[in-house]
């Protein structure tokens, strides 16, 4: 027999339910565009029930945030984890690139629009940019790391070395998404080798 499931359990799956229809219907439609009777509709639920586990519409943006921020941060930590070699870190990452670029429609529109509704609605804002020093507080740490292991010096403030980075992936992937041809899954990696060549080899040069 199936486990029974606690109150605070059923609670726990609904709530997921509606978080992730609402992430289908804002890539779908945008978070504008979508009522909280279509998330209700699309969980299986009725209106009563989203409301009994959100406020409003509002706050499930603000948890869907928060939610995607802290799974981000759990997938790249998990990368990084055991990593013997800069080599090692960029096959790991050519080939979580590449399993997310088959969902890159979907994960592009709904990164979009949940920025769009930050901009939009200043309380939202401060969850966007949490996610966003996050990602470069890790990519900050692995490239320091990476030219202490080639005993090269950082041509700049490595904060902002990872905020080039994080800024160029952004732009990748945007062309990525609306112009595929010619530009590969891990286009990403291939910057981020390229970047990290460039300067190792100029942190090393006499001039």
């Amino acid at each position: 027999m199936a486990k029974r499931l606690t109150r605070a359990e059923s609670r726990e799956r609904t709530r997921e339910r509606l978080l992730a229809a609402a992430a289908e219907l804002f890539a779908e439609r945008g978070v504008n565009g979508t009522s909280v009777e279509q998330i209700a509709e699309r969980a299986g639920y009725t209106r009563g029930a989203f409301y009994g586990n959100f406020e409003d519409k509002h706050e499930l943006v603000v948890e869907l945030l928060a939610q995607r921020r802290a799974r981000e941060a759990e997938e790249i930590t998990a990368l990084a984890e055991g990593v013997g070699s800069f080599e090692e870190m960029l096959r790991r990452l050519r080939a979580w690139h590449v399993e997310r670029a088959r969902h890159l429609p979907e994960w592009f529109v709904l990164r979009a629009e949940l920025t769009l509704y930050a901009l939009r609605n200043p309380s939202a804002r401060p969850l966007v940019g949490a996610g966003e020093l996050e990602a470069r507080a890790l990519l900050e740490g692995g490239i320091s790391a990476e030219l202490a292991r080639r005993g090269a010096r950082p041509p700049a403030d490595p904060g902002f070395l990872a905020l080039i980075v994080h800024a160029l992936e952004d732009g990748l992937l945007r062309q990525r998404y609306l112009i595929p041809d010619g530009i590969g899954d891990d286009v990403v990696v291939d910057a981020l080798e390229l970047l990290m060549r460039s300067w190792s080899a100029g942190a090393q040069s006499p001039t």
